[in-house]
């Protein structure tokens, strides 16, 4: 016979992030009269601090007749896990002496509360008192560095890591692996992993993210098929990678493949990756085949893969099935509501777009600049003009959201939509700054509206001009300044616009379209002949012609 079984191993509250569980067992050891204890006390204000139960931990604290560093250090964790800053500073100032873990765990709150300056701040004090940095705190400073919007601070950071001997810590150099990708300095970022005597699996992952994330989507796959240990972070960063550069079918094989890995799960981001795929695409089909993956392993409940769930199913133009995902959310956030609110808007459906606003606002949710743009998107694509003006202006004055050009693209995309390209010039007059901001696209969009059915040929030939002279290089200014041409009969003009676009070397973008038959997409770029189906086509032509006349003779008879 064998052993027997080993009794279930039973996990304490803190690692169960069981606050009940916590508290339950705070009262019993109060009952029993075991506060006393050092050990004890550490352990349950250290339970509330993994907990985020400021309030509960602090109270432990206080019942502690006996503390020491470790007390202290975690009623400041659990101050700053639940984003109790200015309790933490006073805290922070009141312990007796302050060591690395005090100094990295209030770091670790700005750092994570988004207060860059702050966290920098506070490490020149640390630096000041006379204490050395470790590796914890060079890392919080990392991250720090690459939330601020100029990457030099990151840079002397940097140095202090080589000149302080932690250049060789595999977790200092994932950090700044992740710093230069976020400045989009990928050579940098290359030459640190290539100088790692160490690297860990988050070594990999770091920098096979980066080159999907800037498009290298082949350079990626080669890291992810040399890394010597791949998890699931690995796999979704390449799922995620194949989404952002368009290669949907790449994506959803990858899925279909990892889960086949048998010590490999996948998790909630993981299935918001896939479903970002099927949206893009978009893949009915297959995005239904996920929801069920997601449902089997208990992860459509999750809020954030629900929300991708409404915005794979919007997309993919099931409104219905994007409305009953998001009525099964309990605890809607603010992306759950523009998620279904842009569902309805570019479906066509203004009413239920404006239903959604006005439940939102019922329920104290306010509203962002998604929110407006998938108002304004409503109104534009119904005709609701005074609407839409109503909300653009109520947007800036109510709400305090500053227009993007987004948002300018939707109120003259209304106005053009009634005929008044005079009002939607005035418009883009009254916002020079967003008109000319990089990639608004918005000179283009009037263009557009005068070349179409509100031609309006002197107008538009100005916007043409100004979008060559702006971006010489594209080829979206001389295609539709061509087409207003043709639109006007110019076309002596017309010829010469192209004849000036392919003396620049400019070639147009092909045309492209997709399908979607039994789960798969085919995708059709205009003159593409990747198979020569021609005689099938024409085979297929004269039949249909054929049964077509036989039917009629015989409907004669």
């Amino acid at each position: 016979m064998g052993a027997p079984p080993s009794p279930p191993t039973r996990q304490p509250p803190a690692a169960l992030r069981s606050p009940a569980a916590g508290a339950q067992l705070h009262g019993r050891l109060l009952r029993l009269g075991l506060r006393a204890p050092l050990p004890v006390g550490n352990a349950l204000v250290s339970m509330y601090a993994k907990c985020a139960r400021a309030a509960d931990a602090a109270r432990a604290f206080r019942e502690m007749p006996e503390r020491n560093a470790l007390s202290w250090c975690s009623l400041l964790h659990a101050f700053v896990v639940s984003s109790h800053m200015e309790l933490a500073h006073e805290l922070f100032d009141e312990m007796p002496s302050k060591r690395n873990v005090a100094w990295n765990t209030l770091l670790m709150g700005h750092s994570r509360s988004g207060n860059a300056k702050q966290c920098l701040a506070l490490f020149n004090q640390m630096w000041m008192s006379g204490l050395t940095c470790d590796d914890a705190t060079l890392c919080i400073l990392v991250d720090a560095c690459a939330e601020l919007p100029d990457p030099s601070t990151g840079f002397a950071i940097h140095k202090v890591v080589v000149q302080s001997g932690w250049n060789g810590i595999p977790e200092v150099n994932n950090s700044l692996i992740s710093f230069y990708t976020k400045f989009s300095l990928l050579d940098c970022a290359v030459q640190i992993f290539e100088s790692m005597k160490t690297r860990t699996t988050a070594s990999w992952n770091s920098l096979i993210d980066a080159h999907a994330r800037f498009g290298y989507i082949e350079q990626a796959a080669l890291l992810f098929e040399s890394a010597p240990e791949t998890n699931i972070i690995s796999w979704t960063a390449m799922i995620g990678g194949f989404a952002r550069n368009g290669l949907t079918s790449e994506a959803l094989a990858h899925f279909v493949k990892m889960l086949t890995q048998e010590y490999i799960q996948p998790d909630d981001f993981t299935f918001g990756a896939v479903l970002h795929a099927c949206a893009s695409a978009p893949c009915l089909a297959s995005g239904r085949m996920v929801h069920s993956c997601a449902f089997q392993g208990g992860f459509a409940s999750y809020l954030y893969v629900a929300n991708n769930l409404v915005d794979m199913y919007a997309k993919c133009g099931d409104v219905e099935g994007a409305n009953n995902v998001f009525d099964a959310i309990h605890q809607k956030d603010l992306v759950s509501w523009n998620t279904m609110l842009f569902g309805f808007a570019i479906n066509g459906l203004p009413k239920e777009a404006l239903e959604v606003y006005e439940i939102m606002t019922y329920h104290n949710v306010s509203p962002d600049e998604v929110t407006f743009t998938g108002l304004l998107t409503a109104c534009s694509h119904s005709g609701l003009l005074e609407q839409g003006r109503a909300f653009f202006e109520s947007m800036m004055s109510v709400h305090g959201v500053q227009p993007k050009p987004e948002h300018l693209s939707c109120v003259l995309d209304m106005y053009a939509r009634s005929g008044n390209i005079a009002k939607a010039i005035e418009m883009m007059e009254q916002y020079p700054e967003i008109v000319k901001s990089p990639g608004s696209g918005l000179s283009e969009a009037l263009l557009s509206f005068c070349s179409s059915e509100n031609l309006d040929f002197w107008v538009g030939r100005k916007v043409g001009d100004d979008v060559v002279a702006r971006a010489p290089a594209r080829d979206t200014g001389y295609v539709m300044l061509s087409n207003l041409l043709c639109a006007s009969g110019r076309w002596d003009e017309a010829e010469r616009v192209r004849r000036a676009m392919a003396e620049q070397g400019i070639k147009k973008s092909p045309g492209c379209s997709w399908i979607e038959v039994k789960g798969k997409v085919k995708v059709f770029v205009s003159s593409e002949q990747a198979i020569d189906l021609t005689d099938t086509v024409y085979g297929l032509i004269y039949l249909l012609d054929y049964e077509m006349r036989n039917s009629m003779l015989l409907c004669d008879v």
